[in-house]
């Protein structure tokens, strides 16, 4: 019997050691298993925040990336030429010094240095298409030229086909006339006056007399300013209107013409493009623009034209 309640008891015993020993060892177990999910859920939770953020702030950041790229893509295909790659301007190069030609027949002068200025800013290839001056206005209206620089200046005419940039130069409208003439503007209403065809000089000349100009009688329109100037020296005009700019070069290249001391008409140089081309022409004048805040327009005129 005693034996019995022996083994019982130590049966007993062994069973509560084991349950206890099962207890120790499940209760720790937990307790690891609870500071590991602890750790493992706020790992991903704090990975998740730092993720949204990141993700947050890579899709900002993607987002104003691709905004970039896109406004970059635009900003390179915003605008279209007749050509790709090239920038085409047509003129009339019989203006000194905006736009003549040199030894090889090449056009060159203030139109076409800043031409050249704005071709490279948009990074394009500059092409002079040189041609009579009326031509020239119509080879931008037909699409046959992205650009018109001919000492050209904005009208009412001219803005109901054309678009213009800002104004790049101030043209001052003059009267050429034989040296030692007692001719005056009052008098040109009795003249046959000589002028370039199409440029303001031979529109405002032109108009009658009620609005400011000589009537058409009295004008007669050439197809460049050589030519006008070549008739007053054979006495085919009593005098010329023209471009101060142009009319200086004419007077130092021929003696016995002189200039009237008194202006005719001041007026503001533009680049005429194709009407409703709005890309190329916020493109076009944005260049113009950077390079008179630079001061580059000035430096091209002033090497043309002294400040004498």
């Amino acid at each position: 019997m005693k034996k019995m309640l022996a083994l019982l008891l130590a049966l007993t015993m062994v069973f509560a050691l084991v349950a206890c020993s099962s207890n120790e060892t499940e209760a720790p177990a937990t307790d690891a298993d609870t500071a590991d999910t602890t750790e493992t859920v706020e790992t991903p939770e704090a990975t998740d925040d730092t993720s949204d953020d990141t993700s947050a702030d890579a899709g900002e950041t993607t987002g104003d990336d691709a905004a970039a790229e896109d406004g970059a893509a635009a900003g390179a295909a915003e605008f279209t030429t007749v050509e790709e790659g090239k920038l085409i301007m047509s003129t009339n190069a019989a203006f000194p010094p905006y736009e003549m030609t040199d030894d090889q027949d090449q056009v060159i002068g203030i139109d076409a240095d800043i031409a050249a200025a704005i071709a490279d800013k948009l990074g394009l290839e500059l092409q002079i298409d040189n041609m009579d001056f009326d031509a020239a206005l119509l080879a931008v209206q037909q699409g046959r030229s992205d650009i018109v620089m001919a000492g050209v200046t904005v009208n009412e005419d001219r803005l109901a086909v054309m678009d213009f940039t800002d104004s790049y130069a101030t043209g001052v409208q003059v009267v050429i006339v034989p040296e030692g003439s007692d001719i005056t503007l009052d008098d040109l209403g009795d003249l046959m006056i000589g002028t370039q065809r199409a440029t303001t000089g031979n529109i405002l000349a032109s108009y009658p007399p009620e609005d400011g100009g000589f009537g058409e009688d009295h004008v007669i329109a050439y197809d460049n300013g050589i030519t006008a100037v070549q008739a007053l020296l054979n006495g085919q005009v009593d005098c010329v209107i023209i471009d101060d700019g142009p009319a200086r070069e004419f007077v130092a290249a021929n003696p016995g013409l002189e200039i009237l001391p008194t202006e005719w008409v001041t007026e503001e140089y533009a680049i005429g493009l194709a009407k409703g081309n709005t890309a190329l022409l916020d493109a076009v004048n944005g260049a113009l623009n950077e390079l008179i805040d630079d001061g580059t327009v000035q430096s091209i005129i002033d090497s043309y034209i002294s400040a004498e």
